[in-house]
């Protein structure tokens, strides 16, 4: 039996910007959730969110995806959102959270999907299209990576991995993640996210700075330490400078299969990422030989900041 933890569902009743009904599926001992909005008959759209976030990230997307026609299948991974939360943080490995994915899709049998991903979602989604190429129509691919051999870490992701080891950042009991989206959306400044990480002072929140706040605050609102080891091991697999770390050596094997991709594939970026950089996505778009579409004035979250404008962007080229 694996120990977990799981989050009430009274701490999704407030947020007035999600109201969206959750679905579940079963994987040996623990359950995995997922948002499955729209005609059942319609095209799929996977959407895959990263780390430190839960499909709320996708909250913009969904509405007009699905009066497009589409069926939106959001999925949390384990250890965020409404998934369950293994308190054992060698529970998490990406080998682990590529697998529970693909029993999703496999369980509900997706096929004529268009995979949406961003962040550790890239890992974790890629590896689908890699692994099930027939189930995938499109790939759109938004601020994340595969690892592979001459990948070059930009200093904002060892920047990222470095504070959450030994005394960094967010080396702490019950980091507040939730002020990081904040940060990143330009709501609170610096000194403000400094303030409440390490000094826990909540600081004054605009209306929509307190919805945001509470929307990606919600799935550890409450919950005990143990519950924030997901957030602490997708940092943790970075592999910078090893193969041991991050389902390195699939990585590689997928991203050297998908640059071979015969299919639809256009990449979306936020230009202000100092994780993953405009050079990288264009790059990494020249050798799929996909279309690049820059988002100005966003960065790693584009979903989070600009969903409307990604939207637009995903339907105009379908």
């Amino acid at each position: 039996m694996t120990d977990f933890i799981r989050t009430p569902e009274e701490n999704f009743e407030g947020l007035s910007d999600f109201k969206f009904q959750p679905n579940y599926h079963e994987w040996q001992d623990l359950r995995m959730h997922y948002l499955d909005e729209g005609p059942k008959d319609g095209p799929v759209m996977l959407l895959l969110h990263g780390m430190p976030t839960w499909s709320y990230l996708y909250r913009d997307f969904i509405a007009p995806l699905t009066k497009a026609g589409y069926r939106c299948i959001a999925p949390d991974h384990m250890g965020f959102g409404r998934s369950d939360k293994p308190t054992d943080i060698h529970w998490y490995t990406i080998a682990r959270h590529t697998e529970v994915l693909t029993a999703l899709l496999t369980s509900l049998d997706l096929k004529n999907i268009t995979l949406v991903c961003q962040d550790w979602g890239g890992p974790t989604g890629l590896a689908q299209a890699a692994m099930m190429p027939n189930r995938f129509e499109r790939l759109i691919i938004m601020n994340t990576w595969l690892h592979h051999d001459g990948y070059e870490y930009s200093e904002g992701i060892r920047g990222w991995n470095a504070n959450w080891h030994n005394d960094g950042l967010f080396v702490r009991e019950k980091p507040d993640i939730a002020l990081l989206l904040l940060t990143s959306a330009g709501l609170i400044d610096r000194n403000q996210f400094i303030q409440g990480m390490v000094k826990g002072e909540e600081p004054e929140l605009s209306e929509a700075a307190k919805q945001m706040y509470d929307g990606f605050h919600a799935p550890i609102k409450g919950l005990p330490d143990e519950a924030f080891n997901g957030f602490r091991r997708f940092p943790l697999s970075i592999p910078l400078d090893s193969y041991e770390n991050g389902n390195a050596a699939a990585q590689e094997l997928h991203y050297r299969t998908l640059l071979a991709w015969n299919k639809k594939v256009d990449f979306i970026w936020g230009i202000e990422d100092d994780v993953f950089t405009t050079d990288w996505g264009k790059e990494w778009s020249n050798r799929m030989n996909g279309t690049f579409t820059p988002i100005t004035g966003a960065g790693h979250f584009l979903q989070n900041t600009h969903g409307s404008e990604v939207v637009t962007r995903i339907l105009e080229n379908s």
